[in-house]
């Protein structure tokens, strides 16, 4: 099995960077193809500047970013929930990588699309600091149903589980160990 971790916070001294990482000794341990994409290392114009119109050459990092996910059995993501959604730059990535002809392929009198990421697995682990039973009962989980549903399904990934963590703002150290000891056997487990 191969994994690959896609890393969407843009700060490198985040608690999802430690989160990330410790996915990735887990997995580590258990398999030797694992692979960490920290999305604000690579280098890439985040606009999809002419939508679905008119492909927008892709820089390296996003070809061999392509690479990666084309290669991968199970995909995770991590990253945290930001007004409601996340982080501009990984949504950026997401709209530069996931295009027709890679992730899905629109057929011509088809009302539902090509799922061109068919037999990959993935999970999400998302950090916030909006309690659970609010995000699900009052929110009604807008991120987690953007990123599950709306992307990594669309495009034929499937099952997809979520972790959500929270709340991060003001946890105590315990709490983090906590959390980065589970991801760690998450890892290791490979879920």
């Amino acid at each position: 099995m191969n994994i690959l971790i896609i890393s969407g916070h843009p700060d490198k001294e985040s608690y999802n960077n430690a989160l990330a990482k410790s996915y990735y000794k887990g997995a580590k341990e258990s398999i030797k193809e694992v692979e960490l994409i920290h999305v604000r290392e690579l280098t890439f114009n985040p606009s999809l500047e002419n939508g679905y119109r008119k492909r927008t050459s892709l820089e390296p990092d996003l070809e061999l970013s392509i690479k990666k996910i084309k290669k991968a059995d199970h995909i995770v993501w991590v990253l945290p929930l930001w007004w409601g959604g996340m982080p501009a730059i990984l949504k950026g990535f997401i709209d530069r990588i996931l295009l027709p002809g890679i992730a899905f392929e629109i057929e011509e009198g088809k009302v539902f699309q090509k799922k061109l990421l068919k037999n990959k697995t993935g999970r999400i682990i998302i950090t916030g600091d909006t309690p659970k039973w609010y995000l699900k009962l009052y929110l009604k989980n807008p991120l987690i149903n953007q990123l599950k549903k709306g992307v990594l399904e669309f495009c034929g990934i499937k099952p997809v589980k979520t972790t959500y963590i929270a709340p991060i703002r003001n946890s105590t150290e315990e709490f983090r160990k906590k959390w980065l000891s589970k991801i760690y056997l998450l890892g290791k487990q490979l879920e």
